[in-house]
């Protein structure tokens, strides 16, 4: 396993918000955390990512305790995330905010290396190219995205966390986002992800968790999640007895995205 989370929880003062969760993530796998709003799982990927810290347990990535280490170190070990409601900075072009992305590698990596990093977010998001030199806070809400998570990709992460990347995009856009997401996971990232949209999520990614209130009531495979009852009723929209076995089971190379 890249990812082992053991008895994780996490407070904001008194108020506690995760409990004891053991969630695990394998190399080149994607997993989702779905569930509903103030469930915590932005707070868990906060936590992972040195934002927020533990209170209890422990995060293993790879042979590193990353449990309460600060941010930037745990960047330097191979985690980004791509925050909810993108973040980017407005003011600032499309180019630096993407250069952003690679701040601990200036002086690590040769220049070149970081232009073959620029050229391939360029090339998974063509339509980021034509626009390197505008403001950040001139582009629509799905490049937006696209450049938060092409930002993710410059500090060349060997674990994603993205957090609610459909989050407030048309259809399309997020059939888009998804299909970069499976491309990513084929190119060899790995991807832990959080997300509202149960459907799509599921259908990207290998295996999932359901938490609610801070603690994982159901684990499984996409398929097993997919079929689950409960998991038809809360996050897919189905009623009992209405929902049956999916047409088919979770479509890798083309995630749907109805909402």
């Amino acid at each position: 396993m890249m990812l082992v989370v053991q008895d994780l929880s996490t407070g904001y003062g008194h108020i506690r918000a995760l409990h004891g969760l053991n969630v695990q993530v394998a190399r080149e796998e994607i997993v989702a955390i779905i569930g509903p709003n103030g469930a915590g799982k932005s707070t868990l990927l906060n936590t992972l990512s040195g934002l927020v810290r533990a209170s209890a347990g422990e995060a293993r990535f790879e042979a590193h305790d990353i449990t309460n280490l600060p941010a930037h170190a745990i960047v330097r070990l191979g985690i980004s995330q791509v925050p909810e409601r993108r973040q980017v900075f407005g003011s600032m072009s499309v180019r630096d905010n993407l250069l952003l992305g690679a701040y601990h590698r200036i002086r690590r990596d040769r220049r070149s290396a970081i232009d073959q990093d620029l050229a391939r977010v360029a090339e998974i998001f063509p339509l980021l190219n034509d626009r390197l030199g505008q403001p950040a806070e001139t582009l629509s809400g799905g490049m937006q995205q696209m450049l938060a998570i092409g930002r993710g990709l410059m500090a060349r992460p060997k674990l994603l966390l993205l957090d609610e990347p459909s989050l407030g995009l048309a259809p399309l856009l997020v059939q888009e986002i998804f299909r970069v997401i499976a491309d990513l996971r084929r190119q060899g990232t790995t991807i832990l992800l959080v997300e509202q949209n149960a459907r799509a999520a599921l259908r990207v990614a290998d295996r999932g968790y359901v938490l609610e209130g801070g603690r994982i009531a159901l684990a499984g495979t996409t398929s097993e999640l997919l079929l689950d009852e409960g998991v038809q009723r809360a996050y897919l929209g189905r009623r009992n007895g209405s929902a049956g076995k999916p047409a088919a089971g979770p479509d890798r190379a083309s995630p749907a995205a109805s909402p």
